[in-house]
């Protein structure tokens, strides 16, 4: 989740705007990490997967997504993340993740 160390990069902030059971489904197309997993449930989790892909040198800003709330992150003034959640009782049940770097070179234009 680049840019989306949330809360600060506060592991337990992070993890008190989650649902316990929140998903978390992430396309990265051909670049995914090796031993990536797409889909994963649970707060503890999917925090933990914010923290390992928020990094340095990435700006990030508030976004609608879908008519959503959402987050757009850049490196080097390239998209390289756009975050989808999806809110229900006042916590994230659902975060939808685009990485794919040959999908996101076709938002360029309107992402920017």
């Amino acid at each position: 989740m680049a840019g989306a160390g949330g809360a600060g990069g506060d592991f337990g902030a992070l993890v008190e705007l989650l649902d316990p059971d929140v998903v978390l489904r992430a396309d990265f197309g051909a670049a995914a990490p090796a031993g990536f997993a797409p889909l994963i449930r649970g707060a503890a989790q999917v925090a933990g997967r914010a923290q390992m892909f928020s990094r340095s040198g990435v700006s990030s800003r508030h976004a609608l997504v879908n008519g959503a709330a959402g987050v757009l992150s850049w490196r080097d003034g390239r998209l390289i993340a756009v975050l989808g959640f999806t809110v229900a009782h006042g916590k994230i049940v659902a975060i939808d993740v685009l990485a794919d770097p040959e999908r996101l070179s076709r938002l360029e234009g309107v992402a920017g």
